[in-house]
């Protein structure tokens, strides 16, 4: 078995239909369930939520979860795109997962790369928290109507997200986009202390972590269009588990599925991850979908954006078709390709 598997769970749950009209029955094989998870506060939270919610549907289930350390949590001094971009905080994870020690690994969807090893699948996407980015102001700085544009002339932003320095740099040139690394706790604390005067954040940790009032504006996509998968959770499995796919299709959220699969792969046709920046985001509805997508220069003095829209079932095709456009209209220079 080769190749990528996150389509396979949308082939095999058809089109926009929500996988949770009926009451789950309980799978007869899995009884015992280790989740795999990253050891920072939102992951617990991700990893949790899942437990709680397989627990609630599942009375008898015995569940618990096992932390591992990923290559981006040990390495937190350099940027993402040198220590191996996204799979740096999956790669061990799934080695747990293909070994067998762990039973389903927990990812935010955005951390999760377009290209899967081939004993492992996306067995469930969640429903879609807030896909936006936060701007998160310091506590004295005082702006009528917070946004990217009312920032003060040469203001400090925190951020690693090549995505989102690219897109600040180019509605503000004159901003000063500064590295911040680091779990949602540290880059307030690191705001709080001054080093910023503001941080863009993924608005679904901070809803997650209960730091919503921390959030000064929600950015609309048309101000900051957000990463692929961003808000949602991905589900990982091995291939052809069916006890554990069984048990886990109540929790697929297939209108997020499906958007989040145009998303995934309009970067997979890219051949981007962390290095060059690239957003998208899509929505599914009355099977239909939208797909917003940008390619950037890190500087952000390019950027290149289109958007497209077709049938709700051909997600994959429509990712691969933006992508396309884009690739027309300049993008290969900037991806260097």
């Amino acid at each position: 078995m080769t190749g990528w598997h996150e389509d396979r769970g949308t082939q095999r749950r058809g089109d926009i239909e929500e996988t949770r009209k009926s009451p789950p029955r309980r799978p007869a094989t899995a009884s015992r369930l280790v989740i795999g998870s990253r050891g920072s506060r939102l992951a617990l939270w991700q990893a949790e939520w899942t437990r709680a919610r397989l627990v609630a549907l599942y009375p008898h289930l015995e569940a618990r979860i096992e932390i591992i350390r990923t290559t981006g949590d040990v390495i937190r001094d350099a940027p993402l795109s040198t220590i191996g971009g996204k799979g740096v905080f999956t790669k061990e994870i799934e080695e747990a997962l293909i070994d067998g020690r762990i039973d389903l690994a927990v990812h935010s969807l955005k951390d999760l790369p377009t290209m899967l090893p081939p004993e492992l699948m996306i067995g469930a996407v969640t429903e879609r928290e807030d896909a936006r980015d936060a701007l998160v102001l310091r506590a004295d700085l005082k702006i009528g109507d917070p946004s990217i544009k009312n920032l003060p002339a040469g203001a400090a932003v925190g951020t690693s997200s090549q995505r989102r320095r690219a897109q600040l740099k180019h509605a503000r040139p004159d901003l000063r986009v500064e590295s911040l690394r680091g779990n949602v706790d540290t880059r307030l604390r690191k705001l709080d202390e001054g080093m910023y005067d503001a941080v863009i954040l993924a608005a679904a940790g901070l809803h997650r972590l209960s730091l919503a009032h921390r959030i000064s504006a929600a950015l609309a996509p048309a101000e900051m269009l957000p990463a692929v998968g961003q808000g949602a959770l991905g589900i990982e499995t091995r291939a052809g588990d069916e006890a554990i796919l069984e048990l886990i299709a109540p929790l697929n959220h297939q209108q997020t599925r499906v958007a989040t699969s145009a998303e995934r792969a309009f970067l997979r046709a890219l051949g981007g991850g962390c290095a060059v920046p690239i957003a998208a985001h899509a929505v599914a509805q009355d099977e239909r979908l939208r797909l917003d997508g940008l390619v950037a220069s890190p500087s952000g003095d390019q950027i290149i954006r289109d958007a497209i829209e077709g049938k709700a079932c051909d997600a994959e095709q429509i990712g691969a078709s933006l992508a396309a456009r884009l690739l027309e209209r300049g993008a290969s220079k900037l991806l260097g390709s």
